[in-house]
């Protein structure tokens, strides 16, 4: 049974940190390219970060650069977004993704172009004093 679970999501003041994890099952996360997405409930999502299967190269929209960065536990089959300095525009659901595709195809903007095969349930994240 394939299935991404999410968590690490929270409240938490503005300049503060959070790390979300996104265990894997029913399937090998190092044989897919998967990332990192945000919106709200029922409402468009935008990437966020990603991780290509071809090369394990790392691709950030711009409104994180510096602040998010994505990793990857092969051994726990477990992907990770630590999340620094956030800002009130971060809060959103952020769901993890898995596509079989070898390439993020992800825009600065976070439009992303390419298919997801398996999507994550998402994990709440907000950032308010």
């Amino acid at each position: 049974d394939v299935q991404l679970q999410a968590s690490g999501g929270g409240l938490v003041q503005p300049g503060g940190s959070l790390r979300l994890s996104c265990a894997a099952s029913g399937f090998t996360l190092e044989d897919y390219s998967i990332g990192w997405f945000r919106g709200a409930p029922g409402k468009e999502r935008k990437g966020v970060s990603c991780i290509s299967r071809s090369d394990g190269s790392a691709l950030y929209v711009d409104s994180v650069k510096g602040r998010f960065t994505i990793s990857r536990d092969n051994a726990k089959n477990t992907l990770y977004l630590q999340m620094n300095n956030l800002k009130p525009e971060d809060t959103a659901v952020y769901y993890c993704a898995a596509a079989v595709g070898p390439e993020c195809i992800l825009a600065m903007d976070g439009d992303y172009y390419y298919d997801q095969d398996y999507w994550g349930k998402g994990t709440q994240v907000t950032v308010s004093s």
